[in-house]
């Protein structure tokens, strides 16, 4: 048989007739085309989250160690806070004023940060959901035409 006969019951295509093919070719194509996407897009979230990690990464050490210089300043700081209001109480009472002072400022700091912490976004790969829902309105027009 010749590839330019037409498309019949058992007979043997070498070549396709573009837009002709049968409904089932098409469906495994689409199958296949929609495997290839996700898996695609699962890399692409992968890789997204993971530089994400790994800024988190490196923020997370530069705040730790502004935080320990921090740390140390306030304590040089109390330090002389004491030794100011030692000079009008006895020491003992500067240091229980100062650390009552600092007990406040804890209670007030710590609210803050829970409040903030409600506010914040889950970390989400979003340039990766963006990508999925475009491409299932892709999918959803083309299936409606």
């Amino acid at each position: 048989m010749s590839s330019t006969q037409p498309h019949g019951f058992g007979a043997g295509r070498e070549k396709h007739d573009v837009g002709h093919e049968p409904v089932g070719e098409l469906v495994q194509q689409a199958s296949q085309q929609l495997t290839e996407l996700v898996r695609g897009e699962m890399k692409l979230a992968q890789a997204e989250m993971t530089e994400k990690g790994k800024r988190y990464g490196r923020s997370g050490s530069l705040f730790g160690g502004a935080s320990l210089v921090g740390f140390l300043m306030l304590q040089a700081l109390v330090a002389g806070v004491i030794a100011a209001v030692a000079l009008v109480v006895p020491v003992w009472a500067a240091a229980l004023i100062v650390t009552a002072v600092l007990g406040v400022i804890a209670a007030v700091l710590a609210l803050s940060g829970k409040k903030q912490a409600g506010k914040a976004a889950p970390p989400t790969p979003q340039s990766t959901i963006e990508n999925v829902k475009a491409d299932v309105a892709e999918i959803k027009r083309s299936a409606h035409r």
